[in-house]
């Protein structure tokens, strides 16, 4: 359990949180191009998949595995310029309970682990400061499988790419190796493992890698949050089930906010509401890990985007909206004030059948923005109980 509520990045701590959710319970409902690497068994994927499914050495019983939790906020700067990930396989819930569609899971996922702290889908945020030299170690000794870490945004040295296709380094199982990564460009970046990377990244290998500017003020509510759309069928055959996937028929079924469909974002603790109070200063940097777009829709709040991919937006191409379309691995930072009628407002995206969990709406890439002054109302508490949180 973390003491952290709201979306990484946010610093409520659950003792005020559940002060001020205490209320009412009810019931409602919210409108690398290499060869296919060998698996744990040594049967290569291209060989699953011809079978169309998984072999019975590499059956994986998701009880089996530890739970993924949520994504950690890792300050390199305070940890000697130094990280080091590992690819922990784990069981990631989307949404655990039987309400709105649930549940709704990963059976086998590769979260990403961040020296001794917990795996988590998404990996954890990596925090740099401008003109910092990072030293990050993929340690695969325990691994199953390749892997390598590549970060967008950065200027870097050839080796350090993490493409094996044209460095020739991959980091194989039994191995680590270190990469050195300047935080010479600013701005809100991701990482992601570059080997067979349209099935490592589906598996969950990616993150966040924020490098701050000199002299950076953060906001009252600096929060991060990524995108993504999952065929989980690809999940359930690493997890041994016998179903069929192909990375060139791919069909999302589930579509996430910092791995959690709604309810679940709504959580304060395992999901990303974003907690605010009258007159905050709000700044959310998006990020879309998946491989369609994402149009993210603020109700009743009208942002502007003052960063994208690392860039500053001058303040002369500034201007209000309220839908916010993402590209795949595309970066974008926003920044609005919380001066609405204080309430629980929606944040999703608005190709509706992403704001759903299977044929149930509405559900998945759904979060909201929500009033501390909203928290002691009946409706938010009926929310809380749909979204699992028990106080």
């Amino acid at each position: 359990m973390t003491d952290n509520i709201g979306a990484p990045g946010t610093d409520m701590s659950r003792r005020e949180f559940a002060k001020a959710a205490a209320g009412t319970t009810g019931f409602m409902a919210l409108s690398g191009c290499q060869a296919a690497p060998a698996e744990e068994s040594g049967v290569t994927v291209s060989e699953v998949e011809s079978q169309g499914g998984a072999t019975a050495a590499q059956t994986t019983n998701p009880a089996d595995l530890p739970k993924t939790s949520p994504p950690q906020v890792v300050n390199v700067d305070e940890q000697g310029n130094q990280v080091t990930l590992s690819s922990v396989p784990s069981y990631h819930e989307v949404h655990p309970l039987e309400n709105m569609g649930g549940p709704v899971d990963l059976p086998a996922t590769w979260a990403f682990q961040a020296d001794d702290r917990e795996p988590s889908v998404p990996g954890p945020i990596l925090r740099t400061t401008e003109g910092e030299d990072m030293e990050v170690t993929l340690d695969n000794t325990d691994g199953k499988r390749p892997h390598t870490v590549h970060f967008h945004g950065q200027r870097k040295t050839w080796e350090n790419d993490g493409v094996p296709t044209t460095t020739g380094i991959t980091v194989p199982p039994g191995e680590k190796h270190t990469y050195e990564i300047p935080a010479n460009v600013p701005g809100t970046h991701l990482y992601h493992c570059h080997y067979q990377t349209h099935r490592h990244i589906d598996m969950g290998m990616y993150g966040f890698l924020r490098v701050d500017p000199k002299g950076y003020e953060e906001a009252d509510q600096e929060l991060f949050m990524t995108m993504k759309e999952w065929d989980n069928d690809l999940n359930k055959q690493m997890a041994g089930m016998d179903v069929s996937y192909s990375p060139r028929q791919r069909d999302p079924n589930v579509f996430t906010i910092n791995g959690k469909s709604a309810p679940r974002t709504l959580h304060p603790e395992d999901g990303s509401p974003v907690i605010v109070e009258q007159g905050d200063t709000v700044r959310i940097h998006f990020a879309n890990n998946g491989y369609m777009m994402h149009p993210m829709h603020t109700h009743n709040h009208r942002f502007e985007v003052v960063e994208k991919d690392g860039s500053v937006v001058p303040e002369a191409a500034r201007y209000k909206q309220d839908v916010l379309n993402i590209a795949p691995a595309e970066r974008k930072t926003i920044e609005f004030e919380a001066d609405a009628d204080p309430g629980i407002y929606l944040m999703h995206c608005h190709k509706v059948f992403h704001a759903m969990n299977g044929n149930s709406y509405p559900g998945g890439m759904v979060g909201a923005i929500v009033y501390r002054d909203a928290m002691d109302s009946d409706i938010f508490s009926q929310l809380m109980e749909y979204a699992g949180y028990e106080g």
